[in-house]
C-alpha cells in the first residue's frame, strides 16, 4: 500500500500526486464520493489523463525524458470510495483536498479519523479555511496541520505549514522532512488567513487592478515592470530581505508619501517600522532590522545579493556585456 495518499481527486490531488510520483513514490490518489462504476471511470480516466498531460509538457520542455512520463504516471494509484479505507489504512501522510466546504471537509476528515491510523500525519490542502477551525474536527490533533501548495503543485517548491497551537513538534519535523524529501522548500507559519504568499500577492494583484482602473498604466506596461522590475528583484531577495537591504528609512518614507497621495489606509507603514526607526534599527547599514548582521561579512553578502540578481537577469535574457568602445 501507498504510503501517501491524496484524498479528493480533483486539481489538486492530482497535483500533490505528481509531486510524490516524480519523487520516486507511490501515491494514492482517493476519491471519497460514491459513483456508479460508469461514473468512477469516466473520473480515474480524467485524472489519469490529466496527470500525462502535465508530465507530457514537462517532458516537452526537457525537464524529464519522454520515457520517463509512463513510470512516473503509474506510480498514481487511483483510488475509488469503496477502497478508500483499504488505501488509508496504513498511510504516513494524508493530503485532504476537497471542495472548500465545511460540509466536505467535515464528511473528509469524519472518514479519516476513522480510516487512518493513529500515527498517520493528516493535513488540509485547503486556501480558505483556518487551521484552527480544521483542527477541532481532527482525532488527535496533535498530528494535523493545514498544508497550503502553490499552483502547479508539482512545479513550485514552496509549501506553506499553518500550524495550530496543539499541532506537535514531532508532526511538524517529520511532514517538513518528508516535503523536503521530494524536493519541496516547507515554510511554517501560524493560523492567519492568507498564509503567507496568497495574503502577500493578493496586495499586489488588486494594486495592479486598480492602477489599471484609473489609467495609470496599462496592463502590458505593469506586467512588464513587475516581472522584469519587481520580479527579478524579488526573486534575488525575500521581501523582508529586501527592506533590510535597502533600509527600512526607506519603506518608512515611501510609505508615509504615498500614505498620503494614495491612500492612508493602505500605505500607512505598520507599527514595527515606526519602531525600528525609533530605535534606529535601519536594516543592513546599521547592522540590524530584522536580521542581525553582527559579525557578518557585509561585503561578501552584497557581492551575493548581486550574484542572485545577474543569475536572474541572465536567465531571463536581459544581461548585455559592456559596449567595447565608447559611443558618441
Amino acid at each position: 500500500m501507498a504510503r501517501f495518499a491524496a484524498v479528493g481527486a480533483g486539481r489538486m490531488g492530482r497535483g500533490v500526486a505528481i509531486a510524490f510520483a516524480y519523487a520516486g513514490h507511490r501515491i494514492a490518489l482517493v476519491d471519497l464520493k460514491p459513483r456508479t462504476a460508469e461514473a468512477w471511470q469516466r473520473l480515474r480516466d480524467d485524472a489519469q489523463a490529466e496527470i500525462r498531460s502535465s508530465l507530457q509538457a514537462l517532458a516537452v520542455l526537457g525537464a524529464i525524458d519522454e520515457a520517463q512520463v509512463d513510470a512516473i504516471a503509474q506510480r498514481v494509484e487511483p483510488v475509488p470510495a469503496e477502497a478508500a479505507a483499504h488505501a488509508l489504512g496504513d498511510t504516513e501522510l494524508v493530503f485532504e483536498g476537497v471542495p472548500e466546504t465545511m460540509a466536505a471537509k467535515q464528511d473528509a476528515f469524519d472518514k479519516l479519523n476513522a480510516w487512518c491510523g493513529d500515527d498517520a500525519i493528516l493535513t488540509s490542502t485547503t486556501s480558505s479555511i483556518l487551521v484552527t477551525q480544521l483542527a477541532e474536527r481532527v482525532r488527535k490533533p496533535e498530528r494535523f496541520l493545514n498544508m497550503h501548495w502553490l499552483n502547479p503543485a508539482y512545479v513550485i517548491p514552496v509549501v506553506e505549514l499553518s500550524t495550530h497551537a496543539g499541532t506537535s513538534a514531532a508532526t511538524l519535523a517529520r511532514t517538513r522532512e518528508i516535503m523536503q524529501s521530494i524536493g519541496k522548500l516547507p515554510v511554517v507559519c501560524g493560523p492567519a488567513p492568507g498564509y503567507i504568499v496568497p495574503r502577500l500577492q493578493a496586495l499586489v494583484m488588486n494594486e495592479a487592478a486598480r492602477m489599471v482602473q484609473e489609467g495609470v498604466a496599462s496592463a502590458e506596461q505593469i506586467d512588464l515592470a513587475t516581472r522584469y522590475g519587481m520580479g527579478l528583484r524579488f526573486a534575488a531577495l525575500g521581501v523582508v530581505e529586501f527592506i533590510d537591504f535597502g533600509g527600512c528609512d526607506i519603506l518608512h518614507h515611501a510609505s508615509r508619501e504615498m500614505a498620503g497621495s494614495i491612500d492612508a489606509k493602505r500605505y500607512t507603514a505598520p507599527a514595527i517600522v515606526e519602531r525600528m526607526m525609533q530605535e534606529g534599527r535601519l536594516g543592513l547599514k546599521t547592522g540590524s532590522g530584522f536580521y542581525d548582521y553582527t559579525g557578518r561579512d557585509v561585503a561578501a553578502y552584497r557581492r551575493d545579493v548581486l550574484a542572485r540578481t545577474l543569475g536572474m537577469l541572465r536567465h531571463a535574457g536581459l544581461w548585455r556585456p559592456p559596449a567595447d568602445a565608447t559611443q558618441p
